[in-house]
């Protein structure tokens, strides 16, 4: 791989196998009030992220409750997961370091809010190997918007073309195309229906973190 100095990691489900926690955040919630949703209702919200899974069930569904309350509830449910039992995903620590080894500036940007991302990251060990830890709250606004790549790219300054974007959230991956960054998508279980897409309309696709040491971009 040729030397690149800048990289911006999503956290769930790229860094932390913690789509699982999403999963039955969502359907909890569903659940207490009663919506009848179908069986595949988590591979739908799945590319949406939280603010637009959010959106998603309250107008689907007929919710009667705010996108800020359904987010809240979510993170509710979600606390103890985050602070106590979430792990890192399959290579993720070694691959940090070799990164940081070879001089790369280590970015998170992620739809989580710092008071579940924060702490997870330090419990896990690595939150002293990134430069910036942003959550999608720091911008106001969310991943969905391309302008967001730009804007955070510009904080290590440099521009969306000088860096590399990692996700696996497939509708992320696209807006940061779009933003003008190198994307690489990163295999989850929870979006493994979406892996021939990223193979083909991104710059890169791994099942493994580790992968990246050995990609070209």
């Amino acid at each position: 791989m040729k030397k690149l100095e800048h990289f911006i990691f999503d956290f769930d489900g790229t860094l932390v196998d913690s789509m699982p926690t999403f999963a039955h955040a969502v359907l909890t919630i569903l659940d207490n009030y009663g919506a009848k949703y179908p069986s595949d209702i988590i591979k739908t919200v799945t590319p949406l992220g939280i603010v637009d899974t959010a959106n998603y069930c309250i107008a689907t569904f007929n919710l009667p409750l705010s996108t800020e309350v359904f987010i809240t509830d979510m993170m509710r449910l979600a606390t103890d997961a985050y602070m106590y039992e979430i792990p890192l995903k399959e290579s993720v620590l070694r691959t940090l370091k070799e990164l940081k080894s070879r001089g790369a500036s280590l970015n998170i940007l992620t739809a989580s809010p710092h008071e579940t991302l924060d702490p997870c990251l330090e419990r896990l060990g690595v939150l002293p190997l990134f430069d910036n830890v942003w959550s999608c709250n720091d911008f106001n606004t969310n991943k969905s918007n391309p302008e967001i790549y730009k804007m955070a790219a510009k904080k290590l300054g440099t521009t969306a073309e000088n860096t590399v974007f990692l996700d696996d959230n497939i509708e992320a991956c696209r807006s940061a195309k779009r933003g003008g960054c190198k994307v690489v998508g990163v295999y989850d279980s929870s979006s493994d229906d979406f892996a021939a897409d990223m193979k083909r309309e991104l710059d890169g696709y791994i099942v493994r973190l580790i992968e990246i040491l050995d990609i070209s971009l």
